[in-house]
């Protein structure tokens, strides 16, 4: 207690120093002392520091600025503005108008000029009561670095267009090359927020654009690409309707000189402008595919502005270049910059076909990939036309080893459209071939043969009749129900009614009731167009009569047409992320729910009316798991960034569901939940596997990773009522991966420990397996084997890296699919009418008590809650939480329990005041490898159940 008193007097004593000073310094006209510029920060910080002495602290800095023009002064006075404007709301418009003094902006140090602005900048969401003509004199002062953050925080200021205008075309002729980019960048956020109608004014920003198009600095030049893109557009919508075609072809000439430059920023700058141009004349764009200047293109020439002449053949090649370069990135940028303009001209479309098809020989996958969404948008907008030539390629992508190029491959059979029997054959062959070689693409090969043979009815008819023997039963009457090959043309001859054209009914109506033994497989890969209910009515009817119309059975004809893809800019820069487009891909549902749908005889449109009135949200968010896979082929590729950026999309996407309707939080916040692990997955993923990126993490930060992930892993295995088996199978495989990843990494291993995890792990799953009656995946096979195998062997063997990684190799991340409506655990942790100037009392070595209003949801009386309450990183207890002593004692995993429970902390400390911190976990019996060694706490891992909440105690006026 004396010592406490001790420490308070001295506090109080150097507070009543500090302010003395202030006075003396105020009666004396002098500024602050250094020494007394150290300690006003203490009585800023303090919140018990009154607004009388912090008023005093304001003056004494006001007449301190005006006395003192030491340019360290002012540092530490800056220092103390910014922490008086960020801690004291209240006080920061005074705070505010001391930084924008003439103290501060005039002074000779460029540094502090550069702080001050960064400061102010950062206080103020928008800095509009800084004039114009200060502005202006800091641009023309000598501080480069104070010139180009003024140019980059322009948009902040509030001043008229005009001054804006001509101090960024003024500093486009700047000397150094970052204030020039500056600039540029600053024309471009003008033009992009409008309200130019001047045309001199668009021809001049125009024409300096295109001057710094020669700039010497690459970033300058890739700036002026930009420049030149969105004032060129401009320019066009300013002209004339009769000059508008010849402007739009001027611009577009202009950039695609661009796209032999030097630099590859330049160059990707370049094809991404080019795909922004929406109006181009078919000759100029014929011209950008022959390197050979083309005869109407030979004497042509333009010009947009006065004085600014450019020739057609100055395009010559250019996306020819593009495709030829050296760098991925840049080949993916002209194949999507093609894309957009294909919708332009037919012919154009059909000359960038064969270009495509070119790129589906290209060594990096991401390019393909890219050259098939260009395709695909070709055929989306009726510009596709295939050939025989055309056609091997398509077949060539079918037997690809990657799953994303197949299922893209797939998409664009859909909508093709064959004009002879020959191609026709050709592509239900690769199909064929490509169901006999990856066997777990059957249901997207069903849609697409379906798909296929409406649009085509009288070549399905016709091979229908070729290949009938085939499906009829055999000699002792048995069908062929182990034939895929057969399913795969019953598929094939079901879609010939739903045909638009003429003549299709020859199509024997016993081949509907063959097509019925297949139903549960045929259902699943047509789902998307029709549930099995309604499949099964269609093939009892044509069994009877194969001449029916869509409406018969409810069908949406827009479901039988493939949806067209949003443009999706797969790269735009070197340094930044790629964004890939959602492609579908072939082994979409994972094994596990696929046996349940077969052994059960549910289709996933069965399941969904089930749920009732959350199918909505649970087809959305079927649709992000969709997503996720897809991006996991990403990874496998290397892309870790490219995933990454799509993994948050989606993140984002699930965040804005609405949990309005019962039952619906549940499955936005596993959904959540499962989105967080495999991000972080994906993060670990890509710094222990093989990537294009080299691995920039110590031991330490990879620790780190593995942490997170196991506490992501564990909330998703213990928050969660109401998973299926299947569900459950499928977040214990990313349990096994994790373990597998942490023992292909020696340095951050502990071996025993990880094997048992992955030893109990693989336990669990094999029980799970027995009881749902479902097949272990492949990967689950391995690593049982691969477990055996070190079981058997000696024990120094059991750690054995290179069999971890090999291991790895054989997983591939199947799509989830929620069937049901998941119960989120979760619960909320109050102390009511408890903050800073409210505190519960204490007596010190007494223990206190917390009374804690809690409630919770979906927590069954079976589960081991703890109260955890910390005071530091060195002081932590735990208090059992019995729910069998709490009178709502339902099982109902609906229930919600709200109660006051009274929580001692024991470790009242010997001080006037503290806080602890408290929080709600669940005992996980599951991960039973490593028991939690805490005397009278729980024995296993916690799952918190909500957030920590911060609790204040002050010593009671009693003691």
């Amino acid at each position: 207690m004396a010592m406490v008193a001790e420490l308070e007097r001295r506090q109080s004593a150097m507070e009543l120093h500090v302010i003395n000073s202030i006075r003396q310094s105020l009666d004396n006209k002098q500024p602050l002392s250094f020494q007394a510029l150290a300690s006003l920060r203490s009585l800023i910080i303090n919140p018990a520091t009154p607004d009388s002495t912090l008023s005093s602290v304001l003056d004494a800095l006001t007449r301190s600025l005006q006395l003192n023009c030491d340019p360290i002064f002012l540092h530490h006075a800056l220092k103390l503005l910014s922490d008086l404007a960020s801690h004291r709301p209240h006080l920061s418009p005074f705070a505010l108008d001391l930084l924008r003094s003439d103290s501060l902006f005039s002074s000779a140090s460029p540094r502090l000029v550069g702080e001050s602005l960064s400061v102010l900048l950062s206080l103020t969401s928008i800095g509009n009561d800084m004039d114009a003509a200060r502005f202006v004199s800091l641009c023309l002062g000598p501080s480069v670095s104070v010139r180009q953050c003024l140019l980059r925080n322009a948009e902040k200021l509030v001043f008229r267009e005009s001054v804006l205008l001509a101090l960024f075309l003024g500093f486009t002729r700047d000397p150094y090359p970052y204030v020039r980019k500056e600039a540029l960048h600053g024309l471009v956020k003008l033009c992009k927020n409008g309200g130019f109608d001047d045309r001199d004014v668009i021809e001049g920003c125009y024409c300096r654009a295109v001057e710094l198009l020669r700039d010497a600095e690459n970033y300058v030049r890739s700036a002026a690409v930009r420049a030149v893109c969105e004032w060129g557009r401009l320019l066009v919508i300013c002209s004339e309707d009769m000059n508008k075609q010849d402007s739009s072809d001027a611009v577009f000439i202009q950039l695609g000189c661009m796209v032999r430059d030097m630099s590859v920023d330049v160059r990707l700058e370049a094809f991404e402008a080019l795909g922004k141009i929406g109006l181009v004349s078919e000759d100029i764009l014929l011209q950008t595919l022959s390197k050979k200047v083309l005869g109407i293109n030979k004497d042509k020439a333009f010009k947009p502005v006065e004085g600014l002449d450019i020739s057609a053949s100055a395009v010559a090649g250019a996306y020819i270049h593009g495709l030829e370069d050296e760098f991925s990135e840049v080949r993916m940028s002209a194949c999507y910059s093609l894309r957009t303009l294909t919708v332009f001209s037919l012919r154009f479309a059909c000359e960038a076909l064969n270009l495509m098809m070119d790129m589906l020989n290209d060594d990096s996958t991401v390019v393909r990939l890219q050259a098939l969404d260009t395709i695909h948008h070709m055929a989306t907008n009726d510009h596709l036309k295939v050939e025989k030539i055309h056609i091997h390629r398509f077949l060539s992508a079918l037997a690809d080893s990657n799953s994303v190029i197949r299922s893209m491959t797939r998409k664009i059979l859909k909508l093709a459209k064959l004009p002879q029997f020959e191609l026709f054959k050709l592509c239900i062959d690769g199909l064929l071939g490509n169901l006999e070689i990856y066997p777990q693409d059957e249901a997207d090969v069903f849609s697409a043969l379906f798909h296929i043979g409406r649009n085509h009815g009288k070549f399905t008819v016709h091979i229908i009749e070729e290949v009938s023997p085939e499906m009829e039963p055999t000699s002792g009457g048995k069908l062929s129900f182990d034939s895929t090959r057969v399913a795969a043309f019953l598929v094939l001859a079901i879609s010939a009614p739903l045909s638009n054209e003429k003549d299709v009914s020859a199509i024997p109506p016993r081949i509907f009731s063959y097509a019925v033994t297949w139903l549960g497989r045929i259902s699943y890969g047509l789902s998307d167009i029709m549930n099995q209910e309604k499949l099964l009515a269609y093939l009892s009817e044509c069994s009877r009569s194969s001449t029916i119309s869509l409406a018969d059975f409810k069908i949406n004809e827009a479901l039988l047409t493939v949806e067209s893809d949003a443009p999706i800019p797969l790269c735009s820069k070197v340094d930044s992320p790629v964004s890939m487009p959602f492609w579908k891909d072939s082994g979409g549902t994972s094994d596990y729910h696929h046996q349940e749908i077969l052994s059960l005889g549910k289709s996933a449109a069965h399941a969904e009316y089930e749920l009732g009135e959350h199918s909505e949200l649970r087809k959305y968010v079927n649709l992000i798991f969709k997503k996720v896979k897809d991006f996991w082929s990403l990874v496998e590729l290397g892309c870790t960034t490219e995933a990454f950026k799509g993994i948050r999309a989606c993140k984002e996407e699930v965040a804005s569901f609405t949990t309005e309707s019962p039952g619906s939080s549940g499955a936005v916040a596993f959904t959540l939940q499962y989105l967080q692990v495999i991000e972080m997955l994906v993060k670990v993923w890509g710094h222990l596997r093989p990537t294009k990126m080299l691995n920039p993490y110590g031991v330490g930060k990879l620790e780190l990773l593995f942490a997170k992930l196991d506490r992501r892993l564990r909330e998703i295995s213990n928050r969660f009522i109401g998973l299926s088996k299947g569900e459950e199978l499928q977040i214990l495989d990313l349990v096994l991966v994790a373990c597998l990843l942490r023992l292909s990494k020696v340095e951050i291993c502990c071996c025993n420990t990880a094997m048992k995890l992955l030893s109990s792990t693989v336990a669990h799953v094999e029980y799970l397996h027995k009881e749902g009656s479902i097949e272990p995946s492949k990967f689950v096979t391995e690593v049982k084997k691969s477990l055996h195998d070190a079981d058997s062997s000696s024990s120094s063997s059991s750690c054995q890296p290179l069999l971890f990684k090999k291991l790895l190799d054989s997983f591939s991340l199947q799509q989830f699919v929620l069937y049901g409506t998941p119960r989120y655990i979760h619960a909320e942790l109050a102390v009511p009418g408890n903050d800073s100037e409210n505190p519960l009392p204490f007596i010190p070595g007494i223990p206190a008590s917390i009374p804690l209003a809690i409630t919770l949801h979906n927590v069954l009386t079976e589960s081991r809650l703890w109260v955890r309450i910390s005071m530091g990183e060195e002081s932590t207890q735990f208090v059992f939480l019995d729910l069998n002593l709490i009178r709502n004692k339902k099982r109902s995993i609906n229930v919600v329990r709200e109660f006051t429970f009274v929580a001692p902390f024991y470790r009242t400390p010997k001080a006037i005041s503290f806080t602890v911190r408290a929080s709600l976990g669940l005992e996980c019996f599951r991960e039973n490898v490593d028991r939690v060694k805490v005397f009278g706490g729980p024995k296993c891992e916690l799952t918190y159940l909500c957030p920590e909440k911060e609790i204040f105690l002050c010593k009671s006026t009693e003691c």
